[in-house]
């Protein structure tokens, strides 16, 4: 049996979970999230409404590896209604900075031009000054990619370690080219 897939998830007060014709649905104070399971997942939720559990019909891999991932993507769902999800980057470098327009963040990172990125559905962008910026959404996946999008724009260089980076993340700094090493 799974680890993860045999535990229920528990329902938190304010948050409310519907199972119905093969979708999950999720609604709480910061969001409504739907996910729909593989055929094969069968999720039910308690009597009393404090629980969601999913089960496998057999032990083949495949469903094996659904049963965990099923039971993790709905408990992501409930925590996230709850409480959102929250990716801080961080942009270094001289006179790099970022700007949110409505829903259109723009990023001067070094290029010619500036970088416009449109701010998804269901994902909040905020810029607490121009070289940070959150991104906060209930959804993990549509958190995550965004903040991986506004990353992969500009990655951390290894040599002076400009560019868009994690909050916290750590880049490995590359010494130079030696000059005046002699050699004619």
């Amino acid at each position: 049996m799974s680890r993860i897939g045999k535990q229920p998830v528990a329902v938190p007060d304010g948050v409310t979970v519907a199972v119905n014709n093969g979708s999950v649905n999720v609604k709480g104070p910061k969001g409504d999230l739907t996910f729909a399971p593989h055929p094969n997942m069968t999720v039910t939720l308690a009597d009393d409404g404090k629980s969601v559990s999913v089960s496998r019909p057999n032990d083949q891999a495949q469903n094996r590896a659904l049963h965990g991932l099923t039971r993790s993507l709905i408990d992501n769902m409930v925590t996230g209604v709850k409480e959102p999800f929250e990716r801080k980057l961080e942009i270094r470098g001289v006179g790099y900075n970022a700007r949110l327009n409505g829903s259109t963040l723009s990023l001067q990172v070094g290029f010619a031009n500036t970088i416009m990125l449109t701010v998804p559905d269901g994902v909040e962008c905020t810029l607490p000054d121009q070289t940070h910026v959150i991104v906060r959404s209930p959804d993990k996946q549509k958190c995550g990619q965004f903040a991986a999008n506004v990353r992969k724009v500009r990655p951390p260089e290894p040599y002076k370690g400009k560019g868009i980076r994690y909050d916290g993340e750590q880049v490995k700094q590359k010494a130079g080219k030696a000059f005046g090493s002699g050699g004619k």
